[in-house]
């Protein structure tokens, strides 16, 4: 791999990576309520962190060359930061609907307001008589 190369991809990779995670930190200030905020956070661990990794592996793999635990290393990163990604957002979101946060008022759609047609949603709380 040549030096222009390698340069021009660490630094796509690198740049687009930090500047999703930029995008998304400063998103999270214009969101008012736990679950946008949550749902904005989500691209930026997704997708920048995993653009990042992948400008290190070039910067190693130019620098170093090839190697099999490098390699190793960099994919089971990714996939880690994937599948972390994706349950740590559901599970967050799930707590915040579960203890109650309330829902900006101006949040449209939003389909947690009101269960799905032609589900029942029994509350446990309430005693039937």
């Amino acid at each position: 791999m040549n030096e222009a190369l390698a340069t021009t991809l660490v630094g796509i990779f690198g740049i687009t990576g930090s500047l999703l995670l930029l995008g998304s930190a400063l998103a999270m200030f214009r969101v008012r309520d736990a679950l946008s905020r949550i749902n904005v956070f989500s691209p930026a661990t997704g997708l920048g962190m995993p653009l990042i990794v992948a400008a290190a592996y070039v910067f190693d793999l130019y620098s170093a060359g090839f190697s099999w635990p490098s390699t190793l290393m960099a994919v089971v990163a990714v996939l880690c930061l994937i599948i972390v990604s994706s349950v740590a957002s559901n599970t967050l979101a799930r707590s915040a609907v579960l203890s109650g946060q309330p829902v900006h008022r101006k949040t449209d759609p939003n389909r947690l307001a009101h269960p799905p047609d032609g589900v029942i949603d029994d509350d446990p709380d309430v005693a039937e008589a």
